[in-house]
Formats: C-alpha cells, sequence, structure tokens
C-alpha cells in the first residue's frame, strides 16, 4: 500500500505560492500543487476562475463565522469536501450541506 504513495510524482507534492485578491488586499497562498490541481477542477465546475472562487469562498466563511483563521487549511479542506463529493462518499457531508 505504501507503493501508492511513495511513488506519487514530486511535482505534485510540491508547494506553489498565488497571489489572490480578498477584500481589496492581495495575499499570498502556498499550497502543494495537487490542491491547486484540485482547486482548478472545482472553480471550473463552478463558472469561476480560481482566484474568484477563493475569493467567494473566503467572503462566505467571513460573513458567516467573522474571519478566516487558516485559509490554506479552509481550502485543503474544500479539497477533500469536493473529492468526497466527487466519488460519492456519503459519509462526509457535502460542500453544499455544509453552506447551510
Amino acid at each position: 500500500m505504501c507503493e501508492v504513495y511513495a511513488s506519487t510524482p514530486q511535482d505534485r507534492y510540491d508547494t506553489s505560492t498565488r497571489s489572490v485578491r480578498l477584500s481589496g488586499f492581495v495575499t499570498s497562498i502556498r499550497l502543494e500543487n495537487e490542491f491547486w490541481s484540485i482547486l482548478e477542477s472545482l472553480s471550473a465546475e463552478q463558472r469561476r476562475t480560481v482566484p474568484q472562487f477563493i475569493a467567494e469562498i473566503h467572503d462566505e466563511v467571513v460573513a458567516r463565522q467573522g474571519e478566516v483563521r487558516n485559509l490554506a487549511s479552509l481550502l485543503r479542506v474544500c479539497c477533500a469536501r469536493y473529492l468526497a463529493d466527487f466519488s460519492g462518499d456519503v459519509t462526509s457531508p457535502t460542500i453544499n450541506a455544509a453552506q447551510g
């Protein structure tokens, strides 16, 4: 089983930093390339660019919770939930259900 993970190409878990405008300010987000790839798919499904999608998620969380304590972690969890939804994993709540 470890071979599946040990054979993962390094470029998939290397990190990249991208700049995004949130609430009028530019911020940098560092994620593993695999997460950027998932965000690109997720954003495309929502008919948004990645920066638009991130800004929308950020603004929705701020509206509901008052702040985003860790944006990179939030985005990783969004990716995990998206993959769970995509795979039909009914044990994980869907992104839409979490939004209320």
